[in-house]
């Protein structure tokens, strides 16, 4: 697969790689998004800068990264490498 179409994939619910990716076990896949409270935030400075009046936060869909380590990068980034690369595939069988 070409970057545009792990993309669509992605938007169908795949997790997909790169052949090319050294690390076994890898993959990204879409988070979808979610509205949240306030009393949700985990992150102290967020909270503090949050208003009294806002009822609800939206956290925008991202790709995220299952790295070889097993732990999660939130919000990983294509690099051009990976745009222009035609070794994607779908992972997993989901």
């Amino acid at each position: 697969m070409d970057f545009g179409e792990a993309l669509e994939a992605l938007h169908h619910g795949k997790k997909v790689a790169r052949e090319g990716w050294n690390g076994k076990g890898m993959f990204i896949y879409l988070e979808s998004g979610t509205l949240i409270t306030p009393d949700k935030i985990r992150n102290l400075t967020l909270a503090k800068s949050t208003p009294d009046s806002q009822k609800y936060i939206n956290i925008n869909p991202h790709i995220d990264m299952k790295s070889a380590d097993g732990s999660i990068v939130v919000g990983w980034l294509a690099s051009q490498t990976d745009m222009l690369a035609y070794d994607w595939e779908a992972v997993g069988g989901d």
